[in-house]
């Protein structure tokens, strides 16, 4: 989910990735995590490595991990909300 709304405004590598995913959350995400979670999203097709002339390789979503980002979304906006409805009545 992370990588999927980092790369929502644009194509990023790896670096950039977890750049913006720390300053928007807060969250640290260490190589190994970062670039296995990349392979998954390649091998979903819910991302896409671009060429690239150096040797950082930028990645874009998909019109599929648009989707699987908006669903998801939708899911824990439900969750946030139900969170928030329970926490009143306690």
């Amino acid at each position: 989910m992370l990588v999927l709304l980092s790369l929502i405004d644009g194509p990023k590598h790896g670096y950039a990735i977890t750049e913006d995913i720390r300053q928007q959350t807060g969250i640290n995400l260490g190589p190994g995590t970062l670039y296995g979670s990349l392979t998954k999203l390649v091998e979903r097709g819910l991302i896409l490595p671009l060429d690239s002339e150096d040797r950082r390789r930028p990645y874009e979503i998909t019109a599929a991990g648009r989707a699987a980002l908006q669903a998801q979304l939708a899911t824990w906006s439900r969750i946030v909300e139900t969170g928030k409805a329970r926490l009143q009545w306690g």
